[in-house]
């Protein structure tokens, strides 16, 4: 950081508007911790936890913040949305024991003359009494202008003359909300560098939403038309598209804006992230820019092979800036260079022979729509390593598998032993007692005793999928000797034909 840096506050409102997504509720003790997390780990200069009036919930939801927060020298931090009610948003908060109010006024003319039906200057004299009843009672005052972008598009000179009347009030800052999420990137810088040019000693907050997913773009434009704060929300949480989010804001400041800072901790956006998405129900897109779980992964085999040659397919959003990690996808165009990867953060090493088998085995996985992930790799291999010693005399060349209600599940076979075909048909209790009867049937034919299964035993790899990948190890006895085989594939019955087909090349 450069002495030349000029800090932005960052205000969190996942707790109040972050709240207002459709079908969520945070519990007193998730707001806890929730606040608990903002303020000490992620490191954010403010918090906006609750609307004054709402509910008992509410009440006892922030008076848990409150204490806490006093304790552990929080409480300025700490802010309210309140009204334009007389004392009633103030006795609430002196009993929640909140001591910093967002005061909720209208920014628009449209909004004051059919909504409240109030002339500007009887608005004015409202704010004023709502105002020096907070100060006698000790508490701070920041004021909303609400639907100020609209305010500014069609009735700028009612903004600058409630402007004009907050500059003359004791309030700390201005909150200069896009109510409705209506502003382009142009606007925004235009509207915010002439009100801070005309008012150069008042703190203004610019609040974003994202009804044209163009949030992050205007949080970028009202920092360089020189806005003192942002106002976010962690996932982006928000009324319809929600508020302009946290991780993808610190990120695009952190990046594209050198002249400033801010307090935020990168290494905590991720955990925090994931704590709200538990908490809320709400659940994140997993191509989110910095929290979704695909955005540091690679898919493609090229991009995978130019990681590996000067990192020509990084950029400056680095995983580990945010306690996160590159990960290679496994599927169908996965190429060499993503399977080299995987193996070598398992810290695993194949010949060029084997590599090709492996990744020819994945590409066929990901054609059928199977998802494989890094702690597949091993079973694939030990699968295609242990197919490679075995000299394959007998092939199972095709099956039809039966399965229906209140009827015995059978099977018919066609196994070719030493280039000699057969074909056999036969039922059993389930799908693969089955097959081993029609197994029977054959071998009978050729005066071969088979070996005895002993154990049978099915699991997934840990960390694995279960749509992806199972390995069946089945336990055969044969001249008093016991040996395994394994069999891997999607299908656990499939998978114990497999470990089937390597017993008879063996024996």
């Amino acid at each position: 950081m450069t002495q030349q840096q000029r800090h932005i506050e960052i205000m969190d409102t996942t707790l109040r508007d972050g709240e207002q997504t459709s079908g969520v509720s945070f519990s007193a003790s998730e707001k806890l911790t929730i606040a608990q997390l903002l303020l000490t780990e992620v490191k954010v200069d403010r918090i906006e936890i609750a609307s004054a009036r709402v509910s008992e919930g509410e009440f006892q939801a922030v008076k848990k913040i409150t204490e806490w927060a006093k304790a552990h020298g929080f409480i300025d931090k700490v802010e309210v949305l309140t009204f334009v009610d007389g004392d009633v948003s103030v006795n609430w908060m002196l009993s929640a024991g909140a001591k910093v109010m967002n005061l909720l006024t209208k920014g628009s003319l449209n909004h004051l003359t059919h909504q409240i039906k109030k002339t500007p200057e009887e608005h004015f004299a409202d704010i004023a009494a709502v105002i020096a009843l907070a100060n006698i009672n000790g508490l701070e005052c920041n004021v909303y202008l609400e639907d100020w972008s609209n305010g500014m598009r069609n009735s700028k000179e009612y903004v600058f003359q409630y402007l004009d009347f907050l500059a003359t009030q004791p309030i700390k800052r201005i909150l200069l909300p896009d109510t409705l999420g209506v502003l382009i990137p142009s606007e925004t810088k235009e509207y915010i560098s002439s009100i801070v040019e005309r008012y150069p000693n008042i703190h203004f907050d610019f609040h974003a939403h994202n009804d044209y997913d163009l949030s992050i773009a205007n949080v970028l434009e009202a920092v360089k038309a020189g806005a003192h704060g942002l106002h976010l929300t962690v996932n982006g949480m928000g009324e319809r598209a929600g508020n302009a989010p946290l991780a993808s804001a610190i990120a695009v400041l952190n990046d594209f804006m050198p002249d400033v800072k801010t307090s935020v901790a990168e290494k905590s956006l991720y955990s925090v992230s994931k704590l709200v998405e538990t908490f809320s129900g709400f659940r994140i897109s997993a191509n989110k820019p910095v929290v979704g779980e695909n955005v540091f992964t690679q898919t493609a085999g090229i991009h995978a092979d130019g990681d590996k040659k000067n990192n020509l397919y990084y950029n400056d959003l680095m995983p580990e800036r945010f306690g996160r990690e590159r990960k290679y996808a496994l599927g169908k165009m996965s190429g060499k260079a993503n399977i080299e990867n995987n193996l070598l953060q398992l810290g695993i090493q194949l010949d060029d022979n084997d590599l090709k088998k492996v990744t020819q085995r994945i590409i066929e996985l990901g054609d059928r729509k199977e998802t494989v992930t890094q702690a597949d790799l091993p079973y694939i291999i030990s699968d295609i390593l242990d197919s490679n010693s075995i000299d394959e005399k007998v092939k199972i060349k095709n099956y039809v598998l039966t399965h229906s209600k209140d009827l015995r599940p059978s099977v018919t076979l066609n196994i070719s032993i030493n280039g000699e075909l057969f074909e056999e048909h036969a039922q059993g209790d389930g799908q693969y007692d089955a097959f081993v009867n029609a197994l029977y049937k054959v071998y009978d034919q050729k005066k071969i005793v088979l070996p005895v299964l002993v154990d049978y035993a099915v699991r997934i790899p840990p960390g694995g999928k279960s749509d992806a990948l199972c390995e069946t190890i089945i336990t055969w006895s044969h001249n008093n000797k016991e040996f395994k085989t394994r069999g891997l594939d999607s299908d656990q019955t499939v998978a114990a034909i497999k470990a089937t087909e390597k017993m008879l090349n063996q024996i």
